[in-house]
């Protein structure tokens, strides 16, 4: 990003343009979101959550949250803890941004996405509160510091699925049938 710094030697002052500055305001206030600002996105109306990684949106795009992962319907308690947390990260309106990385959909054909809503990061919010486990598929990693950080804050806190140390089986090694 440039910044047009007027000279000092013109008799102006040597601050920078109001542009220029109300960026750096706005990067300093809201770190990688406001850098995000130039990837395109575009509105979901949540129309049902599926579990604590999946949602279905109004016109039937199915979106799968990239870099998460959550347990799977056969897990017990904690799969309705996970998507009951995902239902209520969510806003009343349903209205959230989808913001999609490299590769667009998975092999079943769901959309892949980071989900705001407003200003939070849904995906890393489910980590951070310790309802999903990290789930790392390059090329699509744009979070993907931000998202191992949020799952070592739950570990450390014991929160969510790692009050009671964890998952006996992570939700990959469940569908493959390991455990």
């Amino acid at each position: 990003m440039r910044f047009h710094w007027r000279s000092p030697s013109r008799n102006h002052s040597p601050l920078p343009n109001p542009y220029s500055l109300c960026v750096l305001v706005l990067l300093a206030t809201l770190g990688d979101a406001a850098c995000s600002q130039h990837i395109p996105r575009s509105q979901c109306v949540v129309a049902r959550v599926v579990d604590g990684d999946t949602i279905h949106c109004r016109g039937g795009l199915k979106v799968r949250l990239i870099g998460i992962d959550s347990p799977e319907r056969d897990q017990g308690l904690t799969f309705t803890a996970a998507r009951t947390a995902l239902a209520e990260l969510l806003p009343d309106t349903g209205a959230v941004w989808l913001e999609q990385d490299v590769v667009p959909t998975d092999r079943y054909g769901r959309t892949l996405a980071y989900i705001w809503a407003g200003q939070v990061l849904v995906n890393e919010r489910m980590l951070e509160r310790g309802w999903a486990v990290l789930y790392t598929v390059p090329p699509n990693v744009r979070y993907v510091d931000r998202f191992r950080a949020a799952e070592s804050v739950a570990r450390e806190a014991r929160r969510g699925l790692w009050e009671s140390g964890g998952l006996e089986c992570a939700p990959q090694r469940h569908r493959r049938g390991e455990c």
